[in-house]
């Protein structure tokens, strides 16, 4: 490439970036001290295997750091023995305009989790919360992209409760169907950048599905092989910066290219149990015009669920 033409493009690259605006985010996480792979729950998983609990503990830390290098607040959440998922804080639930739909694990190894989240949130202000009726696993496949709602369905969250979130939170819900078990949470294959641009790996969905994201993203970033086994789209992004795994290439030179900044992690020890960055990551939205905390817990049920 000519000189000039080097020159403009660095330009145009620069110029990009300037164009972008990083949200300071509120997140949760949790610790992974009692990490390690004892059950099989998704083709991750493989007890067997030897774990380096310390090593993921180490990992993890460099993600929090980084977190806070960026500028976001990181809260923690007490982790609990015998819960060694319970790291990937996530699938804890989904919080959208300060109001909390509670998790419903499909698996009985993690369902624990769930109550245990609700109640760090409802100590720590976020009091209107709903119980689900159908099985939902949290952010893992409830992704916000600006006004709508992305909805994993197909190996964990059933697809019934898309409704029920719908008519929880007030913003459209798009229901998309993964047929890749390897792909098993929506946020394994799909990564919201800002609130109208994603990146996305297309053989993780139904063709009906695929058709639904090209309309409504016909400009997105699409992952390639390399970078869907790297689990680079589990990727957490504040509409600048872009935190996933440091291994998905050509995502990190797209996502430059696009004006965004990437910050490449090692999560390797938790990808054994099928997690990486955003798996980690619960985000913790408040209500737009939130000045504190409604006074009473507001906890209710769905149905009869």
């Amino acid at each position: 490439m000519p000189f000039s033409e080097q020159t403009k493009a660095r330009r145009a690259d620069t110029d990009a970036t300037e164009a972008r605006t990083a949200t300071r985010c509120r997140l949760l996480m949790c610790r992974p001290s009692h990490f390690t792979v004892r059950y099989s729950i998704n083709p991750w998983m493989h007890p067997g295997k030897p774990v380096d609990a310390e090593l993921a503990v180490a990992q993890w830390n460099g993600l929090r750091a980084l977190y806070e290098e960026l500028g976001h607040s990181v809260e923690q959440i007490e982790p609990l023995a015998g819960l060694p998922d319970m790291v990937f804080a996530a699938n804890g639930a989904t919080v959208i305009d300060g109001k909390v739909l509670g998790a419903r694990f499909r698996y009985a190894e993690r369902a624990a989790e769930a109550g245990a989240y609700l109640d760090w949130l409802d100590a720590h202000g976020y009091r209107d919360q709903l119980l689900p009726e159908y099985i939902n696993e949290g952010e893992g496949d409830y992704l916000l992209a600006g006004p709508r709602i992305l909805a994993g369905t197909g190996f964990r969250t059933d697809g019934r409760s898309h409704a029920e979130a719908q008519e929880y939170f007030g913003h459209p819900v798009v229901g998309l169907s993964l047929v890749n078990p390897d792909f098993y949470h929506l946020d394994t294959a799909l990564a919201v950048l800002d609130d109208s641009e994603i990146m996305y790996y297309p053989p993780a969905f139904a063709p009906s599905s695929q058709a639904v994201l090209r309309e409504l993203y016909p400009d997105a970033i699409l992952a390639t092989d390399e970078d869907a086994a790297a689990f680079g789209l589990n990727a957490f992004s504040d509409g600048l910066n872009v935190v996933l795994p440091e291994s998905a290439g050509h995502l990190m030179t797209a996502l430059r290219e696009r004006g965004f900044r990437p910050h490449g992690v090692d999560l390797s020890e938790l990808l054994k149990a099928g997690g990486s960055a955003k798996c980690c990551t619960l985000l913790l939205r408040e209500r737009p015009d939130s000045v504190g905390p409604p006074a009473l817990s507001t906890r209710t049920h769905s149905g009869n669920g």
